[in-house]
């Protein structure tokens, strides 16, 4: 993986291949879907914040996180300039400092670049920040996508067996991340809900 400090520095967000000036399309599907209109809402790894951002127009209060300090900077000033009001924090989700508890969690991005002895301990930490029954939501690299380039792919049957029990997986659905490289990169998105214990 890169060295993001290094490349939030030295790029412009809006040239990095997962900039996506909208909020995520099967996130906003899901959010219609399941009638989450309110709650404290985490975009974890946030990068350029553009998701934070569109969370924030729906009314929901946003904490947005990034392992890069410049990220953060860069996302914060951008909301500031478009008057949203989300808490931009650095923060790194494998030794974290957050407090929840949050009624959801969004991640396009993040878990799988995360190296795979690591990913217990993800979600670990996602299951004590999220409110009893609160979604998580996540899109990462498909199995299907060409090559190894780049982040980790995932099968349906590995999220489930990575998430399970923590989790009830509520569906998963191959997809696509919308952004700056063409063409656009094949996802999956799943949907899935805290244990109550």
């Amino acid at each position: 993986m890169p060295d993001w400090e290094q490349m939030y520095r030295e790029s412009d967000v809006e040239s990095m291949p997962w900039f996506s000036p909208d909020l995520d399309h099967d996130l906003a599907r899901a959010l219609d879907q399941l009638g989450i209109r309110s709650g404290r809402a985490l975009d974890l790894g946030a990068g350029p914040g553009t998701q934070a951002m569109g969370l924030a127009e729906r009314g929901f209060t946003v904490t947005a996180t990034d392992i890069s300090a410049t990220a953060v900077q860069k996302a914060s000033d951008r909301a500031r300039q478009r008057g949203l009001t989300v808490t931009f924090v650095q923060d790194d989700i494998l030794a974290s400092r957050l407090e929840g508890p949050f009624n959801f969690i969004f991640d396009r991005g993040c878990f799988h670049t995360l190296e795979p002895d690591r990913r217990e301990d993800y979600v670990r930490t996602l299951f004590a920040i999220l409110v009893p029954g609160g979604f998580l939501f996540l899109k990462c690299f498909s199995v299907r996508e060409p090559g190894d380039y780049g982040p980790h792919r995932f099968t349906p049957e590995a999220i489930r067996a990575l998430f399970a029990g923590p989790f009830e997986v509520h569906s998963i659905e191959e997809t696509e991340f919308h952004g700056a490289r063409q063409p656009n990169p094949l996802a999956v998105f799943s949907v899935m809900r805290r244990s109550p214990q």
